[in-house]
């Protein structure tokens, strides 16, 4: 993995795990905002590091624990995960032993697809992220899931270094068909499940509420994938914030929260 810092390490720590076909570079736009006051750490996946290795989810979360130790974060305010993200979260979540006090899943691709399932997608979405690159953005439109000129250039640099043997490693042990990890009920009470109610992943949605009632389930109403934080890092920020403070999002026009079945 490569790491990128953002912030004062004295200062809490917030975590991010970037979607598929960027780099952890994705969210400098929302770490920047949130610098004054957080030490934003921003992972980018094996899979998108030249020379480099994909070991498994268990390797990335011992990497991803080991760099926190060395910068002497010993608890984290938040973790921030986006779309792919989301799964490799989770195995944080379950896996590390540095404790975590809020959770945000913004359009966390909570699928559970079967091997022969993503055997045949590995291919598709190697062509689809490195013709991203090959073109300089211009096929990003056709195929992938956000055509927003303010992500191209992070799809560009996951291009450029991403094998197909990296990804056929990510696809064999991610998305599994296997039931949710189980999370504490004072994690969930403190976790959003976030999506945009034009976006595919809103499907999961339900399953989602099913298998974890005592959450935060936020739906930004006509908005795409994590188009939030991609078209506005500073009210995307400023939403983070507000869940670090005050375990609630702030006003959003296009915004409306639905709360699982809260234990008391």
């Amino acid at each position: 993995m490569l790491f990128e810092t953002f912030g004062n390490p004295e200062n809490p720590a917030v975590l991010f795990f970037h979607a598929m076909g960027v780099t952890g570079a994705s969210s400098e736009p929302v770490a920047k905002y949130l610098a004054d006051r957080y030490f934003c750490i921003l992972p980018t996946s094996t899979v998108y590091c030249a020379g480099q290795t994909y070991r498994g989810k268990a390797d990335e979360v011992g990497q991803v624990t080991a760099f926190l130790r060395e910068r002497g974060v010993s608890r984290l305010a938040l973790v921030v995960a986006s779309s792919i993200g989301a799964d490799l979260a989770m195995a944080f979540l379950v896996q590390s032993d540095i404790p975590c006090e809020y959770v945000y899943f913004d359009g966390g691709q909570f699928a559970r697809i079967g091997k022969a399932t993503r055997r045949i997608l590995t291919p598709f979405l190697y062509f689809a992220i490195k013709s991203v690159y090959r073109t300089g953005g211009k096929s990003l439109k056709k195929i992938l899931w956000c055509d927003d000129e303010a992500i191209k250039p992070y799809f560009i640099a996951a291009g450029r270094a991403l094998t197909y043997k990296n990804l056929r490693r990510q696809l064999a042990d991610s998305l599994e068909d296997k039931p949710f990890p189980s999370l504490p009920d004072e994690l969930l009470r403190h976790t959003f499940f976030a999506f945009g109610s034009a976006e595919d992943h809103y499907k999961y949605r339900d399953v989602v509420m099913a298998a974890y009632p005592a959450g935060h389930f936020p739906v930004f109403r006509g908005y795409n994938h994590m188009q939030y934080q991609i078209r506005d890092p500073e009210g995307f920020a400023k939403m983070l914030t507000s869940v670090m403070t005050e375990n609630a999002l702030p006003p959003l026009p296009m915004c409306e929260e639905t709360e699982g079945t809260k234990a008391p």
